[in-house]
Parts: C-alpha cells; sequence; structure tokens
C-alpha cells in the first residue's frame, strides 16, 4: 500500500512538473539573431540559491499556459531583473510566471541577451531588441495560447523593469513589408507592470551598475536620454502599474515616482503603490507582511484593464 502511494504522489509531481512550463521557444530564427556575433563564450548558471543566468547567448522565451478553461486572455512577457549582468531567472520570472497561471493569465519569462556579453555587436541593443521581438512572438501565437492580441503587456523587475519601461517607450508597430510574419506585428505592449524599477540614467536617481552595463559610464546625452524612460512618455504609452518599496537602498523609489509623474502629465492611466517596507528584489513579497499585497492589487488592476 505504501509503495503504490508513493508511486501515485511521485507521479503526481511529475505531472504537475511536466505542465507547469509548458513551452520553450527561441526568440529568433537558427542563424538570424540580429547584433550577434559568434565568440567563445558561454552562457552561465549559477544555482547557489537562486537562478542566476549570465553572458545570454541564445534568447529565449519560456510560456507558462494556463488551461483554456480558467484563461482571461492576458499575457505577460516578464523581464527579470539582476542589474543588466544577470537574469535572476527564478526569482523575479518563473516564479512570477506559476503566479500568474494560477490567476487565468499566461506567461511568459524572456531569457533576454545582456550587454555585457561579447557577443553583441552593439551591447546595448540587444536586450530591447529580445523584448521587442518576445511582445511580437506572444502576439504570433496568440490563437495558440489563449491569448487575445490586444492584452499582451510587460512586467520587469529592477533592471528588467527598465526594459519593460523602454519597450513601452520605444515600440513600433511592425514592418508590414518583413519577410518575417512575427515582425509585421505591433511591439507596443498593451500595459505595463514595473516592480521597483530602474527608470532614470540621470543623477542623483539612476542606479549607476544598471547604467553602467547597458551604456557605460561614457555615454552620450542623446543615449541616456534614450534610456531615461521618465523622458520617452509620450500619450502612446501603455497604462501602467507600479510597486516599490520606500526603503529600496538599491533603486530609489524615485525612479518610480518620476515615472508616474510623467505618465500623469501626459494623461496615461497609471496606478502605484509604495510600501514602507521590502527593500530591493522583494520578488513576490512572500512573509513581507507590509509588501506581499502588492499581488492582490496588480491583479486587481489587470481585471479593470479588461472591462
Amino acid at each position: 500500500m505504501f509503495q503504490k502511494t508513493a508511486l501515485l504522489i511521485i507521479s503526481i509531481a511529475m505531472s504537475i512538473a511536466s505542465t507547469a512550463q509548458e513551452i520553450t521557444l527561441p526568440l529568433w530564427p537558427a542563424g538570424k539573431v540580429p547584433n550577434y556575433q559568434k565568440t567563445n563564450e558561454t552562457e552561465k548558471s549559477d544555482t547557489t540559491d537562486i537562478v542566476r543566468i549570465s553572458k545570454v547567448q541564445n534568447p529565449e522565451i519560456a510560456v507558462f499556459i494556463p488551461s483554456k478553461k480558467s484563461a482571461t486572455g492576458q499575457a505577460v512577457v516578464i523581464c527579470p531583473g539582476g542589474g543588466y549582468g544577470i537574469l535572476a531567472y527564478n526569482w523575479e520570472g518563473t516564479d512570477i510566471a506559476k503566479w500568474f497561471n494560477s490567476k487565468g493569465i499566461t506567461a511568459i519569462v524572456l531569457k533576454y541577451r545582456l550587454p555585457n556579453s561579447k557577443s553583441n555587436i552593439v551591447p546595448d541593443k540587444s536586450p530591447l531588441m529580445d523584448a521587442q521581438r518576445a511582445i511580437r512572438l506572444v502576439r504570433a501565437n496568440a490563437d495558440k495560447w489563449n491569448i487575445k492580441m490586444n492584452r499582451v503587456g510587460i512586467m520587469g523587475f529592477s533592471a528588467g523593469g527598465h526594459l519593460a519601461s523602454t519597450a513601452g517607450t520605444h515600440f513600433d508597430n511592425g514592418n508590414a513589408g518583413a519577410a518575417d510574419p512575427i515582425d509585421r506585428l505591433s511591439s507596443r505592449p498593451d500595459f505595463m507592470i514595473l516592480m521597483y524599477p530602474v527608470i532614470t540614467m540621470s543623477k542623483p536617481t539612476m542606479h549607476s551598475g544598471s547604467r553602467n552595463n547597458l551604456i557605460g559610464q561614457n555615454a552620450s546625452s542623446e543615449q541616456a536620454k534614450f534610456y531615461s524612460a521618465e523622458l520617452n512618455v509620450t500619450k502612446e504609452t501603455p497604462p501602467t502599474f507600479l510597486a516599490h518599496a520606500t526603503d529600496d537602498n538599491g533603486v530609489p523609489v524615485e525612479n518610480s515616482l518620476m515615472f508616474y509623474q510623467a505618465l500623469k502629465d501626459h494623461g496615461i492611466p497609471a496606478e502605484m503603490h509604495l510600501y514602507p517596507k521590502g527593500g530591493h528584489g522583494f520578488g513576490l513579497a512572500l512573509g513581507i507582511p507590509e509588501t506581499e499585497s502588492w499581488t492582490d492589487r496588480c491583479i486587481d488592476w489587470m481585471r479593470s484593464l479588461n472591462k
């Protein structure tokens, strides 16, 4: 009896594990990754406490799909943080995706290229290229993944929040004449979720590590302006949800405040939640009473978008 029960438990666990991450897809066709040059560099993964991925060579998406019956039609491309030096892949990626699935939301974890890799031709361009491609790729698979094409958002944590905000302020409607049908689709996210995001590339509120990794200490003023999301908000910027802890000693809360003000100035619907405690990198904030309600507020806000 014990043996049969043990086998049943193992079988159930294996079944759950096999369905948790349903699909992994490369972002780009083989041999056609833009802004890429072959080197002897190899991708690295450190699993000491959380999964930290660095030197990404093959950008891809991991797609988590809820049951068709519970699907809301919404999808979120998730950009893990890590200062543009690593990706906190499970803490701010797959863990978040599984939570979204429990709410009927399709979640797509983006393993994007990092600017400190030698395989980039122009270092700062690769992350945004990958984020834009991910949004197009999700739209291209909308029917298969129980998604509505006008409900595809982007989410980011810390430097991943910077990438998400960059994708939300620099996008296009697609190239109608592109040979690849995916490139004909819009890269504009329908909404943004920014968690303790890096926003600006200007002192004194910038996160110097993210800036140095992305554009370097000696970046031109034009380059710094391009990557300062608060300076690039327009009337076309998507609705945005922000959450930040005021005791964040990594990325100052002023980053979120600046972006919220820019959204407000341009008439963009925005919701911001500031928490007294949580520090930087709180993820799902489990066990942090002052902060863990952000998940409920986020889902409430996402549901309001469907009305």
